[in-house]
């Protein structure tokens, strides 16, 4: 489905229920899987991909396809090589069998596992035959992606892991802490010095376990309040401000540069719109939250902030190429950013000089939807093809939307 955004409320008050982090539950999922499902959860996101995690923790099937779900791919090849006599096949979309994967892959067969590739080397499917097995010490790529770790830290006192290396520069490395974190809530101690994590302990689940609302998320509220300024006003329910998410960085970014700021009361965070006199330049490193580059880069361009962005290897290999795909959509809206070397994005703060096309292509990339959709507030009449992917990660996104008072409507194209 294709959704128009026709009409814009003049006065806006939002107040929607935030989705809970996908990121926290599928790492929550594994850790409890891994512990014997002793755990109450609560609070889990109700969206694909940790629907995707919950039906391949269960089921008995010897193919597993895990969609367009990244996390679910490398978790599940960590948890199937543990499973032992237990041969699976484990598969995604034809997105997913061009997502890397050999990093992990190549750890884990160094402790013991057998995990071997059916198509190209270094990609999905995998055929994995599960086996017990012992390492004190594994040594890991973290140049690529922080869920190759994360993958590997989480069964790590499983197979009697004391230390983990990380080799080469590591990236979000909030993601590697949050997972850490969960971990220690499960029992397991650890100490993460310099390119070494040391483990210690073996799980030891609480009763219950209570899963966070999702910064991610919040992200695009922001990005509304920054395009609605004195006349919106959004409060989000449910965030945490102590939270092991590092997309909580998206406060400072939009306080810092596009005229938000925020602030917690109890359970609510209000966002306060402060203006923008005179743009600043956003000179940011973004390689520990790379899930908001979406939104913070529309966000920029529509409110003429000038940037230049770095740390976004890793868009590369996501959902879709994320920087070709800002890049072109943008380019739809008469937006120029230029694509460095480095995969870093800059524009220069230039005006909209055309539009092109009212059609935003989304890639099958949930946050392409989302960032994209606040755009109709300066872009009136703005189509998000591919409309239902965000059930991604928020399903109810565009009927929070709806309630409050963007006019939408289905349309072909």
């Amino acid at each position: 489905m294709n959704y128009c955004i026709e009409t814009i409320p003049q006065f806006m008050v939002c107040m929607p229920g935030l989705p809970a982090s996908k990121s926290i539950s599928n790492r929550a999922l594994m850790v409890n899987a891994l512990s014997g499902r002793r755990c109450q959860l609560s609070n889990w996101a109700r969206c694909d991909d940790t629907n995707v995690m919950i039906t391949a923790l269960i089921t008995d099937k010897d193919e597993v396809n895990v969609g367009a779900a990244g996390t679910a791919m490398r978790f599940l090849t960590a948890y199937f090589s543990l499973q032992q006599g237990r041969k699976v096949v484990l598969d995604g979309t034809e997105r997913m069998r061009q997502r890397p994967i050999s990093p992990l892959v190549d750890a884990l067969n160094a402790c013991g596992a057998d995990i071997r590739y059916l198509s190209n080397k270094g990609y999905p499917p995998l055929a994995i035959h599960g086996r017990s097995y012992h390492c004190e010490q594994v040594v890991i790529d973290a140049a690529m992606s922080s869920q190759f770790i994360s993958a590997v830290l989480m069964i790590a006192p499983v197979i009697g892991c004391k230390r983990v290396e990380l080799k080469g520069n590591i990236i979000s490395r909030p993601y590697i802490d949050m997972t850490l974190g969960i971990m220690r809530s499960f029992g397991v101690q650890s100490a993460f010095e310099g390119n070494v994590i040391h483990i210690d302990g073996t799980y030891n689940p609480p009763r219950e376990f209570a899963i966070e609302c999702d910064w991610s998320a919040a992200s695009y509220w922001f990005e509304i309040q920054a395009l609605g300024g004195e006349m919106t006003h959004v409060a989000l329910l449910g965030l945490s401000d102590d939270s092991l998410q590092g997309d909580k960085r998206v406060c400072d970014i939009f306080r810092q540069y596009l005229g938000v700021d925020s602030k917690m009361s109890g359970t609510v965070t209000h966002l306060i719109y402060t203006g923008i006199d005179e743009p600043r330049f956003m000179e940011i490193d973004m390689a520990d939250c790379p899930d908001l580059a979406q939104t913070v880069v529309v966000t920029a361009c529509l409110k003429g902030v000038p940037f230049h962005i770095t740390g976004l290897q890793t868009l590369r290999i996501k959902e879709t190429d994320r920087i070709e795909a800002l890049r072109s959509q943008l380019a739809k809206l008469g937006y120029t950013i230029t694509v460095g070397d480095d995969c870093s994005l800059s524009y220069d703060g230039s005006p909209s000089v055309c539009q092109w096309s009212n059609v935003i292509d989304t890639f099958n990339d949930h946050r392409m939807a989302m960032a994209f959709a606040p755009a109709a507030m300066v872009h009136p009449g703005l189509v998000i093809a591919d409309a239902g992917v965000v059930s991604k990660s928020y399903p109810s996104f565009w009927e929070h939307l709806a309630i409050y008072g963007f006019g939408i409507k289905e349309v072909e194209i």
